[in-house]
């Protein structure tokens, strides 16, 4: 996968994220919009210890891909991360993409949280329980959770 770059972005408004946000709004998704929303108002950045956005980007730097971990904003239990904004424009579909992206931020988590949690379309039910998410509601506004193993606390010392 040498021909594509795992990067983080420290200001998705310094991105050529729009291709990606038209493509995603023409599918009927308007989580990348609300990012680029979030990033404008100052809602959400990112910035909070163990939060992180990254980008994968392809031949000539070209964003294809996005995805982030917050702390789940819908729990008080900081030890829970969750994944957020996460796409992958079509024609990079079934090529590994989403799995760099994935593994990335699941690596990444596992220095901060006990537990990661989504919400997942059904269309992606199999992609993230290949990764080992469990399908289950346990976690408020979540479809899917997985437990990570390697976790300390090493940031929040």
């Amino acid at each position: 996968m040498k021909e594509y770059e795992v990067r983080r972005i420290n200001n998705v408004l310094d991105e050529n994220i729009y291709p990606l946000v038209e493509e995603s709004s023409k599918s009927g998704f308007r989580f990348l919009q609300k990012l680029v929303n979030d990033y404008k108002d100052g809602s959400n950045t990112f910035n909070k210890p163990g939060e992180d956005l990254y980008g994968v980007y392809g031949q000539e730097g070209v964003l294809i891909a996005v995805g982030g971990i917050n702390i789940n904003p819908f729990s008080d239990d900081a030890s829970i991360g969750r994944v957020r904004r996460f796409y992958v424009a079509k024609d990079y579909r079934r090529k590994g993409i989403g799995k760099l992206l994935l593994e990335t931020l699941i690596s990444e988590a596992k220095n901060y949280f006990k537990i990661l949690v989504l919400n997942s379309t059904p269309q992606a039910d199999a992609f993230y329980t290949s990764f080992g998410f469990t399908k289950g509601d346990q976690y408020s506004k979540s479809t899917h959770y997985l437990m990570l193993k390697t976790y300390s606390q090493k940031k929040f010392l």
